[in-house]
C-alpha cells in the first residue's frame, strides 16, 4: 500500500507485501496466547500501561511528525492529540484497579455474595484516522487493562501511526502476545469481522459500523460501535460576551478541519443576537491561516482523504441551489494536496444535506431560530445523537433544550470535548453496544460473573 502526504500530495513510502501478514495465522496466534495475559496480575497490566503512557512521552516529537505528515493536521494540534492519550492513559490506569476489582455485595457468616468482572477475551479493534491517538487509547489501552487480548487494525489512512503505536506497546514490554499489529485496508477489515472474536470494537462510519454489527451480531459477541454525528449547538440570546462564544463555537465546528465525530456541524442562532454573533463568527474563522500543517501559525491543515472534497463540495452545491447564502469559502483549493476553503452558509434549511448529513470537513450551516422550542425542534431532527451543546447564562434553560435532545453528551458553555472520566457513547445513528472512557468504559471490555456463596451451615 502505497502512502501519501495529504497536504502536498507527496509520496511517503511504500508499506510492503512482508507486512501484510496471514490473518487467520495471527488470530490463532493471539488466542493461544490469551491465557497468558489472561493471567498476568492487575497491577502488572497497570504497569505496562503506565509505561505505554512513558513511551509516548519520551517519542511525543517523532510521533507527533509522522501523525502530522500521514493525517495532515496541524502541528501542534498532533501534539495535542498525543498529549489528550496520555492524560487519558493517566486516567484509566489510575482508576483500572478501582473499577476492575471485585465488587462486595453481602458478606456476613452465612453468605457471601460478590460481582466479578472477568475480561472479553480476545478483541477485535478496528480504529480511525481523525484521532488514532485519543480513539486508539479508548479502546485497546481499557481492554488490556481490563484482562483482553487485542488484535489491533489501525485505519488504512493511518498505517504508520499504526505502526508507531505498535513500537510504543513493545517498548512498554507488552510484547506482541496480548496486541498484535494488522495492517490492511477496507478488505482486511472485513475478514476480521468474519473471525470468532470474543468482542468487537470499531470506531468509523455510521454506514460500516452497521455492516460490522449485521456480521458479528450472528455470533452473539459483544460489539461496541463508536459512530458518526451531526452534532447541534443552539446560542441562546442571554449570552455576555457574543465574540467569545462565536470563537468557541467555530473552533468546535473546524478544528481538525472539522475532521472530528463530536465536531459542531450544525448552529442554531437567536435571531436576537443572530446578526452580531455571525459577524463576529466570521471575524474568528477569516483570522485564521490555512496552509501547511508544519507552518507556523497555521489553524487550516489538510484534508485526509482526498474523496471527500467532492462530498464537501456536493453539500456546498445543494445548499446554495436550493437557497442558501455562502458568507464564505465554498470550494475544493486547486493544488496537489487536499484542500476545502472554510466554509460558512447561512439562510439554510433541513432540505439541505448540509443540515442533516455529516460533513466532516470545514463547512458549517448557521441558522436564524425565533425562539428556544424552535431550537429544540431542530437540533432533535437527526438520525444521529452523539453530543448536543448549549451557550447561554441559564443553566436552567440549557438543561431544558438539553433534555429533549436524544444524545450521548450535552455540553452546557462548552463543545466539542471528551473528558475521560465521563462515558463517551453515541444514540442512534451515532453508536451501539456501551462506551468508552469513565468506569463504564470498563465495563464495557468486562462481562460480570455474580457469586452467590452459603455457608454449609446456612
Amino acid at each position: 500500500m502505497q502512502i501519501f502526504n495529504p497536504a502536498t500530495g507527496g509520496y511517503i513510502k511504500t508499506i510492503g507485501e512482508d507486512r501484510f501478514i496471514d490473518l487467520q495465522a495471527e488470530y490463532d496466534v493471539i488466542v493461544a496466547q490469551h491465557q497468558q495475559w489472561k493471567a498476568t496480575p492487575l497491577s502488572e497490566r497497570i504497569a505496562l500501561m503506565q509505561k505505554f503512557g512513558v513511551q509516548m512521552e519520551k517519542r511525543k516529537d517523532k510521533i507527533a511528525a509522522v501523525l502530522t505528515e500521514e493525517i495532515g493536521k496541524p502541528t501542534w494540534q498532533s501534539y495535542n492529540e498525543i498529549n489528550g492519550a496520555i492524560g487519558r492513559v493517566k486516567w484509566l490506569t489510575d482508576n483500572a484497579e478501582k473499577y476492575l476489582s471485585d465488587e462486595l455485595i453481602t458478606h456476613s457468616d452465612t453468605l457471601y455474595e460478590k460481582i466479578t468482572y472477568e475480561p472479553i477475551g480476545v478483541v477485535c479493534v478496528i480504529s480511525a484516522w481523525n484521532y488514532p491517538y485519543l480513539v486508539g487509547v479508548n479502546a485497546f489501552v481499557t481492554a488490556l487493562l481490563a484482562g483482553n487480548s487485542v488484535l489491533y487494525k489501525p485505519s488504512e489512512y493511518a498505517l504508520l501511526t499504526g505502526m508507531e503505536i505498535d513500537r510504543l506497546m513493545y517498548y512498554a514490554g507488552v510484547g506482541n502476545h496480548a496486541f498484535r499489529l494488522i495492517l490492511g485496508g477496507r478488505a482486511t477489515g472485513e475478514k476480521m469481522t468474519e473471525l470468532p472474536f470474543d468482542g468487537y470494537c470499531f470506531t468509523g462510519s455510521y454506514k460500516t459500523g452497521k455492516a460490522v454489527l449485521k456480521k458479528v451480531t450472528e455470533r452473539m459477541a459483544p460489539c461496541q460501535l463508536e459512530l458518526g454525528g451531526k452534532d447541534p449547538v443552539y446560542v441562546m440570546d442571554d449570552i455576555d460576551d457574543i465574540p467569545k462564544v462565536a470563537a468557541a463555537v467555530a473552533d468546535g465546528a473546524f478544528y481538525n478541519n472539522g475532521q472530528s465525530c463530536c465536531a459542531v456541524e450544525r448552529v442554531y442562532v437567536h435571531e436576537n443576537i443572530y446578526d452580531a454573533f455571525l459577524e463576529s463568527f466570521l471575524a474568528t474563522v477569516k483570522s485564521w491561516k490555512l496552509g501547511y500543517p508544519t507552518e507556523e501559525g497555521v489553524y487550516f491543515g489538510a484534508i485526509t482523504r482526498r474523496s471527500q472534497l467532492q462530498v464537501l463540495q456536493s453539500q456546498v452545491e445543494d445548499a446554495l441551489s436550493k437557497g442558501a447564502t455562502l458568507r464564505l469559502g465554498g470550494k475544493i483549493i486547486s493544488h496537489t494536496g487536499n484542500y476545502f476553503e472554510p466554509t460558512v452558509l447561512t439562510e439554510v434549511n433541513h432540505r439541505m444535506a448540509v443540515m442533516t448529513e455529516e460533513s466532516f470537513g470545514p463547512v458549517i450551516g448557521i441558522m436564524k431560530v425565533k425562539d428556544d422550542n424552535e431550537a429544540s425542534q431542530l437540533m432533535a431532527d437527526t438520525e444521529y445523537g452523539l453530543t448536543a451543546g448549549v451557550y447561554s447564562k441559564s443553566k436552567e434553560r440549557a438543561e431544558k433544550v438539553l433534555s429533549r435532545i436524544n444524545s450521548g453528551t450535552s455540553y452546557w458553555n462548552c463543545c466539542d470535548r471528551l473528558t475521560p472520566g465521563l462515558p463517551w457513547s453515541g444514540r442512534k445513528h451515532s453508536g451501539y453496544g456501551g462506551a468508552t472512557l469513565s468506569h463504564l468504559g470498563f465495563r464495557t471490555f468486562t462481562r460480570p460473573r455474580a457469586w452467590q456463596m452459603k455457608s454449609p451451615e446456612a
